[in-house]
């Protein structure tokens, strides 16, 4: 076999100081430099509307939302034109829906404008928060802005809660991929020490986050992080309960990590080879159990738990989390592995290159399906926040994947033979420093003093030094194994990269939601409509005298109570009487209707219906029907916006 030409790539000795640059700054741009968490619950409509003017006071306000939100008592706040609240109890949802709120006004308010503030928590797991005015009666002037009524995250907070959001995925991250490269590639201390890592790294995230959620959601400071309250109210929580879910998994995980690196690491024990593969069936079956349910802590809380399709949406992500873990967290225990210089065979290395293929198309496949419901379009691909860093994510995916592709290179490479000659001359090493300490414990006992006991020990300890760094030179000399070293280096910056991005999605409103609620800050912002909705209708029956135009006028035209005035005109303008009209209201998208009004003449040529009831707002289509002989009729169809 030829001896390869090294790839070029950084030293093995610069991959660390290079992570730990990238991970400071990518820290710094997510709890810094990004912009703060975007409302994943987009508004969609309010009753009474946004601006809009109404006649008489409404008995109760009602909010609707793209997804479901999650209410407390302090979620709705009315305010009058004084700034004093109005709200009759707490919020509740409209008919058990959560991605509605209603809250009941006190009977006899005055005439004004008034200020409704609301904030909630979505139900994948961000707070949302906003305002809009309605009058009642005519607008006024109000001490109340609409926009300083909404709670804002504390920055101290929400830099703390970023970065235990990024500490958690790490620390998932480390703890199942270096579980998964024990047991069926190599186990080692190195390993050992990135899965035990990764599991305080995990522990001690999703406590801070535990503590931190309360004031998160609720605009409080760090003062009341221990608020036994707050800390209540956040277990009352989908996310609150998923977070301890995860604590009470990582008890599990503790006892999973005791096996694996304790008794069945060691392979002179007296169990026979059938115990053994007892022992790895348990194990392979109980950590799977514990990486799915510590995915489903994320799964079941965040993004996939809302919106179309959660039911497929949960699993998928599942399987998402827990392919990255093995993907990336076994990328950090093979640098781990390859920098300490402990012995891997050509076997080991193969395992896992074929286990991160896997890991890959698993990746490629739920990526896809997640990035369709989350997107949506194309236009929100380019369009929305959450597009451009899917964008980054899908680039820094197909990067990895090449670099990637260099480390199988390396690997079909390696080849079993010797190995560098640590273990040769650690049993010499060890053997001299016991004959040391012996000959430093005769001589203390014959009264040397402790002089020579210390002079023994250091010169065990430069051996052990020098015999360390020749170790190192002839590892660094085996271009396989530094190629591969290299390689697999460049990977974890990716990695570490790609882990921030993905991070940051998690808290980046989807595009489907942000695309919708842009279309609803687009109707909120056009002008709300302050008289009567008006439509004329021409209408041509086909027989004599059969030409018309009907002008249907619906005061207010809004959703309630409505009088519905019909004035029919022949082709030359006159008032016109015909034997028959018939009026109706359909709304297509709901499926309810058709509404008929009760018709009274009122004089010639005009109709009247007083108390005519629309129960909803929306775009109705209107149907009227003219009958001007025996045999001469028709219905014309036409559309009329009911605010």
């Amino acid at each position: 076999m030829t001896t390869p030409t090294a790839l070029p790539a950084p030293t093995a000795g610069r991959v660390l100081p290079v992570l730990g640059t990238l991970l400071a700054a990518l820290l710094c741009a997510l709890t810094f430099g990004a912009t703060p968490a975007s409302a994943h619950a987009a508004l969609t409509s309010t009753d009474p509307a946004n601006g809009s003017v109404v006649r008489t006071a409404p008995q109760r306000i009602t909010l609707h939302f793209s997804e479901g939100v999650l209410l407390n008592a302090d979620s709705i706040r009315v305010l009058d034109p004084a700034g004093e609240r109005v709200e009759q109890g707490g919020p509740e949802h409209v008919d058990g829906k959560s991605d509605s709120a209603a809250v009941a006004l006190r009977a006899g308010l005055a005439n004004g404008t008034y200020t409704v503030a609301w904030q909630a928590v979505s139900a994948d797991s961000h707070p949302v928060a906003g305002a809009f005015t309605f009058s009642i009666g005519a607008p006024s002037k109000t001490t109340v802005k609409a926009t300083a009524t909404v709670t804002e995250v504390d920055p101290a907070v929400e830099v703390l809660y970023d970065t235990g959001r990024y500490a958690a995925y790490a620390g998932f991250v480390l703890l199942v991929g270096g579980c998964v490269f024990a047991g069926v590639c190599r186990s080692s201390r190195p390993v050992q020490r990135i899965a035990v890592g990764g599991w305080i790294t995990l522990f001690a995230s999703t406590a801070v986050l535990l503590l931190l959620r309360g004031a998160y959601t609720s605009g409080k400071g760090l003062g009341d992080v221990l608020d036994l309250a707050l800390l209540g109210d956040v277990l009352a929580t989908k996310p609150g309960a998923a977070l301890l879910s995860r604590l009470l998994l990582l008890s599990a995980a503790a006892v999973f990590l005791a096996v694996l690196f304790g008794s069945y690491a060691r392979e002179d024990d007296d169990r026979t080879r059938g115990e053994r593969r007892d022992v790895a069936y348990g194990l392979g079956i109980g950590g799977t159990v514990v990486a799915v349910g510590l995915a489903a802590t994320w799964a079941m809380a965040e993004h996939a738990s809302v919106g179309i399709q959660a039911w497929l949406a949960m699993p998928v992500d599942v399987v998402h989390l827990v392919a990255v873990a093995v993907w990336l967290g076994g990328l950090a225990a093979l640098l781990a592995t390859l920098r300490s210089g402990e012995p891997l065979g050509r076997a080991a290395v193969v395992r896992f290159s074929r286990l991160a293929f896997a890991s890959v198309c698993a990746l490629v496949a739920t990526g896809l399906y997640q990035s369709w419901r989350q997107v949506g379009s194309w236009d929100a691909l380019t369009g929305t926040s959450y597009g451009r860093w899917l964008l980054i994510k899908a680039g820094l995916v197909i990067v990895l994947v090449g670099v990637a592709y260099f480390s199988r290179r390396w690997t079909a490479r390696l080849t079993d033979g010797p190995e560098p000659k640590k273990t040769k001359s650690a049993r010499p090493a060890a053997q001299k420093v016991t004959a040391s300490q012996k000959v430093a414990s005769a001589a203390a006992a014959k009264g040397g003093g402790s002089d020579s006991a210390e002079r023994a020990a250091q010169l065990a300890r430069q051996r052990a030094a020098l015999e360390k760094a020749a170790g190192k030179r002839e590892r660094d000399a085996d271009e396989n194994r530094s190629g591969l070293r290299r390689s697999v280096g460049a990977e974890a910056a990716v990695a570490v990269v790609l882990l921030a991005v993905t991070t940051v999605l998690t808290g980046t409103q989807p595009g489907r939601a942000e695309a919708e609620q842009q279309r609803a800050a687009s109707d909120a912002a056009a002008p709300a409509a302050t008289g009567p909705a008006e439509v004329r209708i021409p209408y041509d029956t086909g027989g004599t005298n059969g030409r018309g135009t009907a002008r249907i006028t619906l005061d207010p035209g809004r959703s309630g109570r409505n009088t519905l005035d019909v004035a029919v005109t022949d082709a030359a303008g006159r008032p016109v009487d015909v034997p028959e009209l018939e009026v109706s209201f359909t709304e297509k998208a709901k499926e309810i209707g058709p509404l008929r009004a009760t018709l009274e003449r009122r004089s010639g040529g005009r109709w009247q219906s007083t108390g005519f009831q629309l129960p909803m707002a929306g775009e109705w289509q209107l149907s009227l029907t003219v009958r001007t002989s025996d045999i001469d009729q028709v219905t014309e169809i036409k559309n009329v916006k009911i605010n």
